[in-house]
């Protein structure tokens, strides 16, 4: 039995160097290695997916504590390396835009492909939590002036990444707190429904613009924000669908039923405090003296 324990243990430490590993490659935070070719990421990618799905070792892996810690690092590296090559596109003006988009959409692309690794690992809420810290300076780049006619592509592709956030959010997949999830909310909404409205202008006046959000988006972000909505304290409801219904853009996302919903609640939370309110209204009996 010591031998087999011994025995077990090593394939364990193996599996754990060879699945980590494959996860720096994949996403090129390695310090001991350059860059490596798509078709070399792409790989490594393949094999981490494979040993997720078919190793029947991995449940013990991806619960090993230090596993996690590493794990953590490469995340934390992908968001920082992701977030200072968006600001680039400020802070360096003679910087090639083509260039540059195309190194920042494979950094995205590393994230979207660790979001869903982590989900398989139960980690899904550090990827949620940085996300959600990164947004506001996301929203400050993208949405400078320089920018106002290019990078289509990398716009969209934010806001498929952030309804993949709002859905593990949305859905309880990951728990925040409320003041949380109302600022990720606050922050969002109003850069996807200007988005919207422009890339939905775009295509009406250029056939041939490729850069539109697809149905399957448009209703996996507004289900998302909807369940979001829904699960808000009453008064952080309010303010958001009071903000909805005063924009312009009302039409999406749809947010009627979440609407019809604090509305309801609002409705029944009043009559209970009628109720109580009449209840402790009503004059008690006076006791019976001893004479009677």
């Amino acid at each position: 039995m010591p031998i087999f324990s011994d025995i077990q243990e090593t394939e364990l430490s193996g599996t754990k160097e060879v699945f980590l590993s494959a996860i720096r490659y994949a996403t090129s935070t390695g310090d001991s290695f350059p860059r490596f070719e798509d078709d070399l990421r792409t790989s490594a990618q393949e094999q981490v997916e494979f040993m997720l799905e078919d190793d029947e070792k991995i449940p013990l892996v991806i619960a090993d504590d230090e596993l996690k810690v590493e794990t953590r690092i490469v995340v934390s590296k992908i968001f920082s390396s992701f977030e200072n090559e968006l600001f680039s596109l400020i802070l360096e003006p003679d910087i090639a835009i083509k260039d540059m988009e195309k190194k920042i959409m494979r950094s995205l692309s590393d994230l979207e492909w660790m979001h869903n690794t982590l989900l398989r690992m139960d980690l899904m809420k550090d990827f949620v939590s940085h996300w959600a810290n990164i947004s506001s300076n996301l929203l400050k780049v993208i949405e400078d002036k320089r920018l106002d006619s290019v990078m289509w592509n990398l716009k969209i592709k934010l806001i498929e990444v952030t309804s993949k956030v709002l859905e593990a959010v949305g859905y309880g997949t990951v728990v925040l707190p409320a003041e949380s999830r109302v600022e990720l909310l606050k922050t969002w909404l109003p850069y996807i429904r200007k988005m919207k409205s422009l890339s939905d202008e775009m295509s009406t006046t250029e056939a041939a613009f490729p850069y539109k959000m697809s149905d399957d988006l448009c209703q996996c972000v507004e289900g998302a924000i909807v369940s979001l909505v829904s699960a808000l304290p009453s008064n952080d409801q309010a303010d958001i669908l009071a903000d909805w219904i005063s924009a312009e853009q009302v039409k999406y996302p749809d947010l009627s039923e979440a609407f019809e919903i604090w509305c309801y609640r609002t409705k029944s939370a009043q009559r209970r405090l009628d109720e109580a309110l009449t209840e402790s209204a009503v004059p008690m009996p006076l006791p019976l003296s001893p004479s009677t």
